[in-house]
């Protein structure tokens, strides 16, 4: 059986753009499985390892209860927390979706609060416990976060982030903020509560161009529950310039959360 540092492979949870995430045990028996992050042979260049650790570096920065916990980093690979519910979009009510956003909510103000940005919020990066009264919701994938206070006013060469959830500051090149990730969490529960993010396009630049310059969709003249607070709440949050945005992400789920009833 392959190993790598102490942790034994039991079996593949799933795999990513760049790794193959398995389930694995302590080669001792002691504690519970783990999730093993693999990068793949072919992705084992400086870029991706330097991802693989920053994605670790943060995350152990970044305690708190609905950030995914990571024990050990080595040559190519993670070890982690695993969480077996799935992904949000699994969650099968809108009661527990609105739980999940507003525990992610929660982790990224702690987040911002260390000075730090995920920069890639989504559904895919959200994990769901198995019950979900057992952990919630989890943070997870922290490979393209970045630190406020080393970046400065660098600018960006080239955009990272999933382009249906990217901020129009990330997208003209600036460097991301607290208030991207808002975005990018908006974009989220429009996802998790509609069933697809507010801006589609059939082609990457169009993509681009809706973000930058379309209005927020009006969702209440649509969907029949939600009510038109809904609307000019989404509205605050996913606004062009991020200084018109929440001051934190909790306040807009909570804001999202009591419209919806």
């Amino acid at each position: 059986m392959d190993a790598f540092g102490d942790y034994v492979i039991d079996g593949v949870v799933g795999h990513g753009g760049s790794a193959t995430v398995y389930r694995a045990h302590h080669a001792t028996g002691l504690g519970p499985p783990v999730a093993l992050k693999v990068l793949d042979q072919h992705h084992r260049d400086a870029a991706h390892l330097g991802r693989l650790e920053r994605e670790f570096e943060f995350a152990k920065r970044t305690a708190h209860p609905h950030v995914v916990t990571v024990f050990e980093y080595g040559h190519g690979w993670l070890s982690m927390q695993l969480v077996t519910g799935g992904t949000a979009i699994s969650l099968p009510s809108r009661a527990l979706r609105l739980a999940a956003l507003a525990q992610i909510a929660d982790a990224l103000d702690h987040v911002h609060a260390l000075g730090i940005v995920h920069c890639d919020v989504k559904p895919t990066n959200i994990l769901v416990a198995e019950p979900f009264s057992a952990g919630g919701a989890l943070l997870v994938d922290f490979g393209i976060a970045r630190s406020l206070a080393e970046d400065g006013t660098h600018r960006m060469t080239h955009v990272e982030a999933s382009l249906p959830y990217a901020a129009p500051e990330v997208l003209h090149g600036h460097p991301p903020e607290a208030s991207s990730d808002e975005y990018a969490l908006a974009c989220t529960a429009v996802e998790l509560l509609t069933g697809s993010p507010p801006f589609h396009a059939n082609t990457s630049m169009a993509l681009v161009d809706a973000h930058l310059n379309s209005p927020v969709p009006k969702y209440s003249r649509r969907i029949d529950w939600l009510p038109r607070a809904f609307d000019s709440i989404l509205a605050k949050a996913l606004a062009k310039s991020p200084d018109l945005r929440y001051q934190s992400c909790l306040e807009f789920i909570s804001l999202i959360t009591h419209a919806i009833g």
